[in-house]
């Protein structure tokens, strides 16, 4: 093992990573910088690879690093349990599982290099079965494929003409050399063009989110910098009884309804299937039910009783107050969690203004 750790630590600190790690400094790194590590030589194989774990769900870039893997036949040692747990240890950053795979990616980088450009034109397409059983599509097939012949055999002839022509002319070898670096840099170049772009784009959607995130945190400033002791006070007092109020009436309440929803599910689920005659039954026994209420109300109205008449009033008065406290506790428990929401993403944003100029935002009148 520590053989393998100098020689991935050897193989770091050289070009094109120059990580200037010693033992101690590369034996302490962080599980997510270890990670850091490992997808920025996936990157120096396959540029498309270049990415900042931190951006990234540790589930996609498991996913990522996985597929890469595959295309390149890493296989690590052990049977289906073993598996498991390499994917495990790949998603945590696991030094037993990483340290391996380093090993064996640093020591054929080259070779790595050349499989991860051909796999783009040589990963096997997988075709529903439907789709290759149908007839239409099997002919279709066949005059791509006797097209493609034919195109292969245009391209070999003209191949053969030009180096002929090629080979006529004084240095041709390094002509042919140049030629090929002049590819390798124009499709780097269009891929750095393309991640630039995207990367602009990433900026500055982050300095909107950013300007935003620092408005509201000066807002909040502002308004405890203007906060009086009394005032504090009196906030404090008010949370208090939203609190109290929360925990004695509102959670109560609705726990109850739950509690009575569930001995209602729980009720019906132990009652066996009903059929077409019990329905009948029941709705009979409704209809005679609904017909005594509608009694009981017409004899209530006839009484016409003034106390119950302003008892039904207050009752009236007071679920209506009742339901528009319930209504503003919710809509001031959101708000709390709005706040709340804000403020992490606003410690989240300095913390990466930080890591980016290493300087701390300026906040407030500052």
């Amino acid at each position: 093992m520590s053989d393998q750790i100098k020689f991935i630590m050897d193989s770091l600190n050289k070009e094109p990573f120059r990580k200037n790690y010693n033992l101690i400094t590369f034996d302490s790194l962080e599980p997510m910088q270890l990670l850091q590590v490992l997808s920025d030589v996936l990157a120096e194989i396959d540029p498309k690879q270049l990415v900042d774990i931190r951006e990234e769900m540790p589930e996609q870039t498991a996913k990522r690093m996985l597929s890469l893997l595959g295309i390149l036949k890493y296989k690590p040692s052990g049977n289906a349990t073993d598996m498991s747990t390499f994917r495990q240890g790949l998603v945590i950053g696991s030094k037993p599982v990483i340290y391996p795979v380093l090993h064996w990616l640093l020591q054929r980088t080259n070779e790595l290099k050349k499989r991860a450009y051909l796999a783009r034109f040589l990963i096997k397409l997988e075709v529903p079965s439907e789709f290759l059983q149908d007839e239409t599509v099997a002919d279709t097939n066949k005059q791509d494929i006797s097209a493609m012949e034919e195109e292969k055999d245009q391209l070999i002839k003209r191949v053969e003409h030009l180096k002929k022509r090629v080979e006529t002319a004084q240095n041709h070898q390094w002509m042919l050399k140049i030629a090929r670096q002049l590819r390798v840099e124009k499709e780097r170049e269009e891929y750095l063009a393309q991640q630039k772009q995207e990367q602009k784009n990433q900026l500055f959607h982050a300095v909107q989110r950013l300007q935003r995130v620092q408005n509201q945190l000066k807002s909040m400033r502002q308004a405890a910098a203007d906060a009086k002791p009394e005032s504090l006070m009196k906030r404090l007092e008010e949370e208090i009884k939203f609190n109290l109020y929360m925990v004695t009436e509102k959670f109560p309440k609705e726990l109850e309804n739950k509690k009575k929803e569930l001995h209602f599910l729980q009720k019906v689920v132990s009652e066996p299937a009903m059929g077409h005659s019990d329905l009948l039954e029941l709705e009979s026994k409704i209809n005679e039910i609904n017909t005594e209420i509608n009694q009981l109300i017409e004899k209530k109205m006839m009484r016409n009783e003034p106390i119950e008449g302003k008892l039904s009033l207050y009752r009236q008065q007071a679920s209506i107050i009742s339901r528009k406290k319930e209504a503003k506790a919710e809509e001031l428990q959101e708000a709390k969690e709005k706040l709340a929401s804000l403020e992490r993403e606003a410690s989240v944003k300095r913390n990466q203004t930080r890591e980016f100029d290493g300087t701390e935002v300026l906040k407030g009148d500052e």
